[in-house]
């Protein structure tokens, strides 16, 4: 299958009124995703992992629409209080989208930036996203994921699972 590089990337920010530690320790929960995410749904750690750890892998199930997939990922930088980030990896493990969580101090407490960037995926998945803005529909997903990380962190537990994103 041929291949082609992708330069696509977005981040979204967010004030967090928590310690560092206990935003970190929500963000590097991956069984607590489905939870936070409008796309993904469940996720679960593969071969024993049980915590974020470098090379531990996890599996995750999405939903867009009428779209159903899941994605296994490989975490790159588990460094708490300060960086989460994971790797969506190919069945070969190559890396194809890098998504990181960076967790900074500032005034009333801190700053997490929330950020994606495609590194590499087959062009039958570029040509599929053709009809509709996927850099659009994972912008909102970040901003409403970070919104009930927020709501998690901070105590409000009024705060609903954010709905599924739309095709639009």
């Amino acid at each position: 299958m041929r291949t082609m590089p992708t330069a696509t990337t977005g981040t979204a920010t967010v004030l967090v009124g928590a310690p560092a530690a206990e935003v970190y320790r929500l963000v590097a929960d991956v069984t607590a995703i489905g939870d936070r995410s409008p796309e993904c749904y469940r996720t679960e750690w593969l071969a024993g992992a049980k915590e974020a750890t470098p090379g531990a892998r996890f599996k995750g199930w999405n939903k867009l629409g009428p779209l159903r997939w899941s994605t296994v990922c490989q975490v790159a930088v588990a460094d708490p209080g300060r960086e989460f980030t994971f790797h969506v990896v190919s069945p070969d493990g190559r890396e194809q989208t890098r998504w990181s969580y960076l967790i900074e101090p500032a005034e009333g407490g801190v700053q997490v930036t929330e950020s994606y960037e495609f590194l590499w995926c087959p062009i039958a998945a570029r040509i599929a996203e053709l009809p509709f803005p996927r850099d659009a529909q994972l912008r909102r997903g970040m901003q409403r994921t970070l919104a009930a990380l927020k709501s998690a962190a901070e105590g409000d537990r009024s705060v609903e699972k954010p709905q599924t994103a739309s095709r639009g």
